[in-house]
């Protein structure tokens, strides 16, 4: 039996239990046993929009947190990639400068500037990358 078809009996009892008393103590309390189920009912009905919310706002803040560790949507693996590679490229070229025209210092000199801009595009694409993790707070919504 799920959820709900337990609840639907349960309700269905209560609406039973109801209609009994009614007969038993006659219509002077018909007012007052009408109104007792509407409480019931509306407590119901206000716990299932409860939970219902509260699945929403998990929801979205899972959503807001997944889409804040992830790379920015104008940076496609396809444009990582293509950074990557061309920094390659570019890496043979800038060494055979800087080790031909200062040895040793030139090359080091060529590979920090290499490094240094991807450090930049990492960081660029992953905001936070090297910064401190911010502790997780517990929610304010739960039971």
């Amino acid at each position: 039996m799920s959820r709900m078809d337990a609840r639907d009996t349960e309700l269905k009892k209560e609406l039973d239990a109801s209609l009994q008393a009614r007969r038993e103590l006659g219509e002077e309390y018909e007012s007052a046993l009408v109104d007792s189920f509407l409480e019931k009912v509306d407590q119901r009905i206000d716990g299932a929009v409860e939970r219902r919310v509260r699945r929403q706002l998990a929801e979205q803040q899972m959503t807001v947190a997944r889409d804040s560790r992830s790379p920015k949507v104008t940076d496609t693996w396809g444009e990582r990639f293509g950074f990557g590679i061309v920094s390659l490229v570019l890496a043979v070229p800038l060494s055979a400068i800087g080790g031909g025209v200062a040895d040793l210092p030139g090359l080091l000199a060529a590979w920090a500037g290499i490094v240094g801009v991807n450090v930049v595009q990492a960081v660029r694409t992953n905001p936070g990358l090297f910064g401190r993790r911010r502790p997780t707070r517990d929610s304010d919504w739960e039971d």
